[in-house]
């Protein structure tokens, strides 16, 4: 079942418009190459605190985050790439993961627990309790009315505490999408290992529309701006996490390189000029982020 173009829809990039898919590649460009930049950090000593990447699985937040930008926002460990393409500050997640007064939580949170509550986007990280951002997403969404977003993983999903804030949410008809960013690892266990059973199956018994995709950009947006109108949903998006769970290293190529191939197949829809001219600049954008002399003086004060 999990490929890297399970539900993909044919030819479904030459449905939009240049503007969007250019838009969704800056988004996944900007998540891709601040933790390039963080990597380095890590290798160099310069932060405190353990690190979650979002490497390999960009392409979910820069989809999601186009098709319904003001949803409120309940993440997860490995939500950088969340609060990057949801206008996030890099700066302000810089100095959060270098554990500095500047930071999204003012340097004492970290990597997994990223906050944002003011300015353009509303969003709440986690605690360290697997799972638990979805019912406290769910009771957010039952209070205010707002929709809401409740991104979690796969080893998550199989928290009894899941099952049962999403089908309050069912109960209650709350207007709350449910991702499951599906890197078919809880650490190092596959899915196979540890469950015969379908988490998309379990959100339809609850009666709820559910459904499985691969992480391609164009057809996560069209999917999306469907589901949207009939809240609560779930997706459960196959992804390849680039590094290890926690921490810089790699147990080798992911299963499939999304970044590549939507460079690929924008280049096919005679936009690699266009490309090229975004990938450098956000690049450059990182390195001067990241130079490590201007980390050490921010350090030093």
């Amino acid at each position: 079942m999990r490929a890297v173009n399970f539900g993909v829809i044919p030819n479904i990039s030459r449905t939009f418009s240049k503007d969007v898919s250019l838009d969704m590649f800056r988004r996944m460009c900007l998540a891709k190459y601040f933790d390039l930049g963080l990597v380095e950090a890590v290798k160099g000593d310069l932060t405190r605190y353990l690190v979650y990447l979002s490497l390999g699985q960009e392409a979910t937040a820069a989809a999601i985050s186009k098709a319904v930008p003001e949803y409120m926002l309940f993440t997860q460990h490995r939500c950088h790439a969340t609060y990057l393409a949801f206008g996030g500050d890099p700066a302000k997640l810089r100095d959060e993961l270098l554990g500095l007064s500047t930071g999204t939580s003012g340097g004492r949170a970290g990597s997994n627990c990223i906050q944002c509550h003011g300015g353009k986007i509303t969003m709440f990280g986690h605690h360290g309790l697997i799972g638990e951002n979805v019912p406290l997403g769910v009771g957010a969404a039952f209070g205010s009315r707002k929709p809401t977003i409740c991104f979690f993983g796969d080893g998550a999903a199989e928290e009894d505490y899941v099952f049962v804030a999403m089908g309050f949410a069912v109960t209650h008809k709350l207007p709350v999408l449910f991702v499951c960013e599906d890197n078919d690892l809880s650490i190092l266990t596959p899915t196979k290992v540890r469950r015969s059973w379908s988490m998309t199956k379990v959100a339809n018994a609850l009666g709820m529309p559910a459904m499985d995709i691969a992480d391609d950009p164009w057809t996560i947006f069209k999917k999306i701006q469907k589901l949207k109108c009939n809240l609560p949903a779930f997706i459960n998006i196959y992804a390849c996490r680039a590094n290890w769970h926690v921490g810089v290293g790699t147990d080798g190529p992911p299963e499939w390189d999304r970044f590549k191939m939507v460079k690929n197949e924008l280049k096919k829809l005679g936009l690699e000029k266009q490309i090229i001219q975004i990938e450098k600049k956000i690049q450059d954008e990182m390195e001067k982020l990241w130079d490590k002399k201007r980390l050490q003086k921010l350090l030093k004060k």
